[in-house]
């Protein structure tokens, strides 16, 4: 494919016909124009990230946490990533998508450029984001609005499933809610601030996350794992693992996933990577998600496929950033939970890194990786699994009830101040009496069963801020899952009160004889509290 001289970029005619407004993106930052050059020199990636935001009209914040999610802002000196991507904004290159060479033709710089130089790396990011923003026909308007851009960003994860890309997308989002600050290789700061968020999700509303509740009239809704009931369950492409086993469970894994979280999950599920593994765990929370069923053959460690389960861990061997202590204890519990069901001793013959399996030329998970500190965990049982709180409704539980939603109960119950005991997914007495306890407290009926006026109480205690339309986090989570309970529907637990929140608040406050403003306020949170 030919390639235009750096020197000149070929600007896409609804950019041509719109830089007129292309400040009105950045008007937190200062405008184009002639900058000191010590000021370039110390802040060479802000300043890309601004004239790249300018030049294609795209949000700065939003572009800048496209890039923080894909890769901590490291362009790894321009080294590929396992899915053929490049550089901080992670332009790819692989045989199935090449936004690599369509960021060549919009920007006009070569793919050698793309690959190591991180201005023009980030260039060519809001270039193919601003092509899938045309795509889609967001107008100068929409285009000043990060919310709008949510279907974009999906798009730019390259997945072929939707619930995936959504998941990818909602991650940006949760960067953008949340805010963040973080560390160039250089040591140059980039820092996005919170902000309110309510995307617009477009056709990926009713795409439910990889093992998430499912919103109304969503078709193939996501599991949770059979195997590891905490994780979630994203199947890998048939074309990638092999189905059952030509011998017996004996070893644990470790591998880095030189990728992102979101990223790696569809890159198992693209027919042409042929690679997988068993489980995957996210940096910042440890979430996990199952693409591989314990019985079957992922294809993770060459020979030592057949006797192995692996786990790869969201992040890049070179830069610790990634190995936070939330990844830790969740792996930790994961290979702990796999060791006691295979019969796997928990020792460091048997649960390896990647290098350290004969025959393969992998250096994961690499020096940065603190064995010491995992095995100890793995050993001493202090690692707990994520509890999932998240369901798209909750059963009835009572005595004798086993599984994942009675470790939310047990969870919620000790969070609040009933010793339910140990987090361990059964309804004994202990978990009983903090039931009966908690009802009391509650004006329930303690008859120790938890049904849906119990799980509603249970759900919704806490702080109770005023929570309406645009806001975000864990308090409005906490909202939909009670709202899920209280209404007897699935409420979609994304952490963002959009319409479809508002509706459900809506709903609730009308069939409890409340005031019906869409607003949670005082009012509203005490008859969720109050189990009603």
């Amino acid at each position: 494919m030919p390639r235009r001289p750096s020197g000149r970029r070929r600007m896409p005619s609804a950019v041509l016909g719109g830089l007129a407004a292309a400040a009105l993106l950045v008007t937190a930052h200062p405008a184009a124009g002639a900058v000191p050059a010590e000021t370039e020199a110390r802040t060479p990636v802000n300043r890309a990230f601004e004239r790249a935001a300018e030049e294609f009209q795209v949000p700065r914040d939003l572009l800048a946490a496209v890039g923080y999610g894909e890769t901590h802002l490291d362009g790894h000196g321009g080294r590929p990533s396992h899915a053929g991507g490049y550089g901080v904004m992670h332009l790819v290159d692989n045989p199935v998508r090449d936004t690599l060479g369509r960021a060549a033709e919009l920007t006009g710089e070569p793919e050698a450029a793309l690959r190591r130089d991180t201005a023009a790396n980030i260039l060519g990011g809001a270039a193919v984001l601003r092509s899938h923003a045309d795509e889609l026909g967001l107008d100068a308007a929409e285009r000043r609005d990060p919310d709008a851009w949510y279907p974009a960003v999906a798009r730019y994860s390259g997945a072929a499933d939707d619930r995936t890309a959504r998941l990818y997308a909602d991650t940006v989002y949760d960067f953008l809610a949340e805010g963040f600050s973080a560390l160039t290789p250089a040591g140059e700061r980039v820092t996005v601030d919170a902000r309110d968020v309510d995307p617009d999700r477009g056709r990926y509303a009713k795409a439910a996350p990889p093992g998430g509740s499912a919103p109304a009239g969503a078709s193939g809704a996501g599991t949770l794992s059979t195997d590891y009931p905490p994780a979630r369950w994203a199947a890998a492409h048939s074309s990638n693992y092999t189905p059952g086993r030509s011998a017996p469970i004996t070893h644990v894994v470790v591998h880095v996933t030189q990728g992102s979280y979101a990223g790696s999950i569809s890159w198992f599920q693209n027919p042409d990577s042929d690679v997988s593994a068993h489980y995957v765990i996210r940096s910042r929370d440890g979430e996990v998600t199952q693409t591989v069923r314990d019985r079957d053959t992922a294809w993770h460690a060459r020979s030592g496929n057949a006797y192995s389960i692996g786990i790869e861990h969201e992040g890049y061997v070179d830069d610790p950033s990634w190995f936070t202590d939330a990844m830790y204890r969740s792996s930790a519990a994961l290979t702990r939970h796999l060791c006691d069901r295979h019969g796997i001793p928990k020792d460091r013959a048997h649960i390896v890194g990647h290098h350290e399996v004969p025959g393969n030329d992998h250096t994961d998970p690499g020096p940065n990786w603190d064995w010491t500190y995992y095995m100890q965990l793995v050993r001493d049982g202090s690692a707990t699994a994520p509890v999932q709180l998240n369901h798209a409704s909750y059963a009835t539980l009572r005595s004798g009830s086993t599984g994942e939603q009675v470790r939310a109960a047990q969870h919620l119950l000790n969070q609040n101040g009933f010793d339910a005991g140990e987090v361990d997914g059964r309804f004994g007495p202990a978990t009983e009496g903090a039931v009966r306890a908690f009802q009391s407290s509650r004006g329930l009926g303690a008859d120790g069963v938890v049904g849906a006026r119990t799980w509603t109480a249970l759900l919704s205690a806490g702080t109770e801020p005023v929570l309406r339309r645009g806001a975000s986090g864990a308090d409005v989570q906490r909202l939909q899952r009670a709202l899920t309970a209280a209404l007897g529907r699935t409420v979609d637990t994304d952490g963002v009160f959009g319409p479809g929140t508002e509706t459900a608040v809506r709903d609730y406050q009308s069939s409890r004889g409340l005031a019906v403003d869409g607003v949670v306020g005082a009012g509203t949170w005490g008859a969720l509290q109050a189990g009603r």
